[in-house]
């Protein structure tokens, strides 16, 4: 088995609405993947598919098993962070840690307690009186002390204070992430994660528009910024968006080779969120 997940043709419709629509892809094991789309475009969907929380069309494998057949098995080998930490607000934290270890074979509570330590969260305290902040943590903490091959992340930052946010990313390369292991995780804070990535998936409306590695990105993309009476020499290129600010014009090409752009400007990197907005909206402006 040389890939963690293998989707063909998934597929998902919530009456007449289609969320997932014949998207099809392959994730290795050892790779961290960006899944980056707009609100409603089917990310939180195709994660559901992948954890078996909901039913679709088309064939998906995640570590050689059927979500929708295999759940049960499949789980003691994957890790889960949505978006809404959900934890028994009647429990303390020293509780919620002696339930999971009494039940998942793979946690490790040394793991937890260590992690745990970095925060301010006590753990005689009842998880009712946590801020949102402390909840969240609580629930980074016990997601990564398991020892899982797949970690599947939707959102897990959302709530958190900057330094947390920087700490909770170093911590998942230091101390979780591996060649064995695969991260799969969704984010609206792009620049935050574009660092950590080998690959990134763009959704738009359930449609997969981009899967790359972030090596193939870096030889694929450039943008250049030129004062505006070179525009009409590029915009011959047939670049993939324009944006206009104080007299001068960025484009972004994809597939044209940085000798050729040379001639017109300085070719650069496109940052990871610039090139979500011209891929999605063409970038006019």
């Amino acid at each position: 088995m040389s890939n963690v997940i293998e989707a063909r043709g998934l597929s998902k419709s919530y009456g007449s609405f289609a969320a997932l629509k014949n998207v099809s892809f392959s994730i290795p094991f050892g790779r961290i993947v960006g899944v980056i789309g707009a609100n409603g475009a089917g990310k939180t969907t195709m994660l559901n598919a992948i954890l078996g929380l909901t039913r679709f069309d088309g064939d998906l494998q995640v570590l050689g098993q059927d979500p929708r057949m295999d759940r049960a098995r499949l789980m003691e080998n994957v890790s889960f962070i949505s978006d809404v930490a959900t934890l028994p607000r009647w429990m303390k934290v020293s509780q919620i840690l002696d339930y999971v270890e009494s039940v998942h074979p793979n946690f490790s509570r040394a793991k937890a307690l260590d992690y745990l330590a970095r925060t301010k969260i006590p753990l005689a305290k009842k998880i009712r009186a946590l801020s949102k902040g402390m909840v969240t943590q609580l629930h980074l903490a016990i997601v990564m002390a398991i020892d899982a091959r797949l970690l599947v992340l939707d959102e897990p930052t959302l709530g958190l204070d900057i330094i947390f946010r920087k700490s909770f990313y170093a911590s998942l390369l230091g101390d979780f992430f591996d060649h064995d292991r695969t991260i799969v995780v969704t984010t609206h804070q792009v620049e935050e994660i574009e660092h950590i990535l080998t690959d990134v998936m763009f959704i738009r409306d359930g449609e997969m528009v981009l899967y790359e590695t972030m090596d193939d990105l870096a030889e694929k993309f450039f943008e250049v910024t030129v004062d505006a009476e070179k525009g009409e020499a590029l915009r011959a290129l047939n670049p993939i968006s324009e944006t206009s600010a104080l007299g001068r014009i960025q484009f972004v090409f994809e597939g044209i080779s940085r000798e050729e752009l040379k001639k017109y400007g300085e070719p650069k990197r496109v940052g990871l969120a610039d090139l979500f907005v011209a891929k999605m909206t063409g970038g006019q402006s």
